[in-house]
C-alpha cells in the first residue's frame, strides 16, 4: 500500500485511451511504459503520457514494470500474459482471460507458479449500477433469487467497426465479445454457475463493413452470431441468456433477476452505473438510489482494485473469475454443437462486494490511506 503499483501496457488501441484517462486520477496506480507492434503508435502515446516506449519484450522484462496491462487483440491474450508472468510480472488483461480455457488455466497456472498475481476485464462490475443491485440481493429484499435473464441484441459491429473480421473469426462472435459483461454480472449477482445448455445459429455467411475505408467490403463469418442458454447457478437459479449480431432492437432490460419477494432491473453491464429499479411483491417499480460500488468508476478500477487487495485475498476482477466465465461461454458453445447439456467444471468465489466508496484520487498520497481504509 505503501507506493502506487507501477504499470505498463501492451496494445495502446482504441480501448487504451480509457485506461489512460482513469489512470491520470488515481492514486494506486502509476503508468510507466508502453510498448506496441506498431512502434510508431508506442511512442506517440509514450510521448503524451511522459513515459517510455518499450518493446514487449523490454517492457514484460522491465524491473520497473510491476504490472504488465494486457490490451492486445483476444488471439494473444495468453502469450503476452504468459511473456509477462516469466519476467515476474503480475498480469491483468482485456477479456476474456485468454481464447480458450486451456490457455487460461495455462497463465493462472503459471502465475500461481511465479507467485504473481492475474486480473482480468470487466470491472465494470465494480461500479454502483452492478453493485446495488449485488447489495439489494443480499440484503434479501427480493427473497430468494430463482432466476435471471441477460439480453445483448444488436445488428452486428461491421456497421459501425471500420476493420470487423475478428468479430467474426472464432473467439470471436457475440458471445465471446459481449458475453463477459453479461456473464461475469450473473455470476457477481447469484454465484458460480454448475452446467449450462445452450443453441446457436448464424444468418449470413457474410458480413458488410459499413464504415472507414474499407466500407462496402465483405467479411467471412466463420461463427454462431445468435447464441442463447439457460445457466445453472450452484445456488439453484436459473439465468437465461441471449447474445446475438443478428437482431435489430430489443424492449428486453440488459439484465433482469427474479426473486421469491420482488424482481431487479440490473442496468448495462458494459457500464459503469446506471440506474437499479426494483418491483416488490404488491408494490410498483421504483429507482433505488446507488447503495454500493465505487463511484464515478471506468476502465482501470480492476487494476486499482487490485493494486489495494492484500495478498492472499482475491481480487474482485481476478482471474479465477474470469476463468469461470469463459468457461461458461466455451461449455454454451459446445453445447450448441452437442445438443447436450455441459458441465461447468470449474468453481469461483463470488467477488466481494464493493461497499458505497472511492477509491484513493491521485491528488491523495496513496501512503496516506490505511489499508482498513480501502474497501474489502
Amino acid at each position: 500500500m505503501g507506493q502506487p503499483l507501477n504499470v505498463g501496457i501492451v496494445g495502446v488501441g482504441a480501448i487504451a485511451g480509457q485506461y489512460l484517462s482513469t489512470f491520470e486520477r488515481l492514486a494506486a496506480v502509476r503508468l510507466v511504459a508502453v510498448a506496441d507492434l506498431d512502434a510508431a503508435r508506442a511512442a506517440a502515446v509514450a510521448a503524451e503520457q511522459g513515459v517510455r516506449a518499450l518493446t514487449v519484450d523490454e517492457l514484460v522484462n522491465d524491473p520497473e514494470v510491476d504490472l504488465v496491462l494486457n490490451l492486445t487483440i483476444p488471439a494473444a491474450h495468453a502469450e503476452v500474459a504468459l511473456r509477462a508472468i516469466a519476467g515476474g510480472k503480475s498480469v491483468y488483461g482485456e477479456k476474456p482471460l485468454a481464447a480458450t480455457p486451456a490457455e487460461a488455466r495455462a497463465v493462472l497456472d503459471a502465475a500461481r507458479a511465479a507467485g504473481v498475481r492475474v486480473g482480468c476485464a470487466p470491472d465494470t462490475v465494480l461500479g454502483t449500477g452492478v453493485q446495488t443491485a449485488r447489495k439489494a440481493i443480499d440484503d434479501g429484499v427480493i427473497g430468494l433469487p430463482v432466476a435471471a435473464t441477460a439480453t445483448m441484441t444488436t445488428p452486428g459491429h461491421e456497421r459501425w467497426h471500420p476493420n470487423p473480421d475478428f468479430y467474426y473469426q472464432p473467439g470471436g462472435g457475440p458471445l465471446l465479445d459481449m458475453g463477459p459483461y453479461y456473464v461475469t454480472t450473473l455470476v457477481t449477482l447469484l454465484g458460480p454457475v454448475e452446467s449450462v445448455v445452450g443453441a446457436a445459429s448464424h444468418t449470413r455467411a457474410t458480413r458488410t463493413i459499413g464504415a472507414g475505408p474499407r466500407a462496402g467490403q465483405t467479411v467471412p463469418v466463420d461463427v454462431d452470431t445468435h447464441v442463447t442458454g439457460v445457466l445453472r447457478h450452484v445456488s439453484g437459479a436459473l439465468s437465461t441468456l441471449v447474445m446475438s449480431f443478428d437482431s435489430v432492437a430489443t424492449r428486453a432490460s440488459n439484465i433482469e433477476v427474479h426473486g421469491q419477494a420482488g424482481s431487479l432491473v440490473v442496468p448495462d453491464p458494459n457500464q459503469f452505473d446506471g440506474d437499479v429499479e426494483l418491483h416488490e411483491l404488491g408494490g410498483s417499480w421504483v429507482t433505488l438510489p446507488p447503495s454500493a460500488g465505487y463511484r464515478d468508476a471506468g476502465r482501470g478500477y480492476g487494476v486499482a482494485d487490485l493494486a489495494t487487495t492484500p495478498d492472499g485475498v482475491p481480487p474482485r476482477a481476478g482471474g479465477e473469475l474470469a476463468y469461470h466465465v469463459l468457461e461458461i461461454m466455451t461449455a454454451l458453445l459446445e453445447s450448441a454443437g452437442s445438443g447436450t447439456t455441459v458441465a461447468v467444471e470449474s468453481r469461483c468465489e463470488r467477488p466481494a462486494a464493493v461497499p458505497l466508496s472511492d477509491l484513493p484520487q491521485s491528488d491523495t498520497p496513496l501512503r496516506d490511506v490505511p489499508l482498513s481504509d480501502v474497501p474489502r
